[in-house]
């Protein structure tokens, strides 16, 4: 997902007719003439282009597929692919910020996971439970919650349940750093190994103080 902004023509086509309207009431045979007009235009567009910035949009640049030349973490590496995707709609039609941002930040973890997997086969177990289990019952709770914001209801059971999913989105994403954390733990059992093997070889070259 990419964002552009556009920025509006309105203070654009201001200026020239600014410039049009000003020829028309106004002199223009000496230099501070000219001087004002280009004042006089500049204002016009700083202060249309405060009232009217433009907009921001979205667009979908597709990925490029990921062939690791393991066919079974290819297709894991779609299926993450395609739950973030899945969240990103339902991230748009969410009227709420503080729920929207939430769901950046999850969407963010999860792009990294399936971007680990990618870089370290050895983690396909790990991912492989991570996308059974745990994305598919986000994603069911991102759909009650975007069917209930939807509505229009205020009844309890409603409001009550919109709130717990808020709350557990904070969880969630607590969850999943906790995860993709773990993704690391052989690599850092590896390094922790490297140090101590350098160490004890430093030592006994008498190149480090025991």
């Amino acid at each position: 997902m990419k964002e552009i902004k556009k920025k509006s023509l309105i203070p654009v086509y201001s200026v020239a007719a600014a410039w049009a309207l000003y020829c028309i009431a106004f002199p223009l045979y000496r230099t501070w003439h000219f001087i004002a007009l280009a004042c006089s235009a500049a204002l016009v567009f700083v202060v249309l282009s405060v009232i009217f910035p433009g907009k921001t949009e979205y667009v979908e640049i597709p990925e490029e597929p990921v062939s690791t030349g393991d066919d079974k973490v290819d297709a894991l590496i779609a299926e993450g692919r395609a739950a973030a995707a899945e969240m990103r709609g339902l991230r748009d039609s969410i009227p709420d910020i503080a729920v929207r941002k939430k769901l950046d930040d999850i969407i963010t973890v999860i792009e990294s996971i399936f971007k680990k997997v990618a870089e370290d086969a050895n983690c396909f177990r790990q991912v492989r439970r991570f996308a059974d289990f745990y994305l598919p019952t986000t994603i069911k709770l991102l759909h009650t919650y975007d069917d209930f914001s939807r509505s229009g209801a205020e009844g309890d059971n409603i409001t009550g349940t919109m709130g717990r999913i808020d709350t557990a989105l904070g969880t969630i994403h607590d969850s999943y750093i906790e995860f993709y954390d773990s993704l690391f733990e052989h690599q850092a059992l590896d390094i922790e190994t490297d140090i101590l093997v350098l160490e004890s070889m430093l030592k006994n070259e008498g190149l480090l103080n025991s």
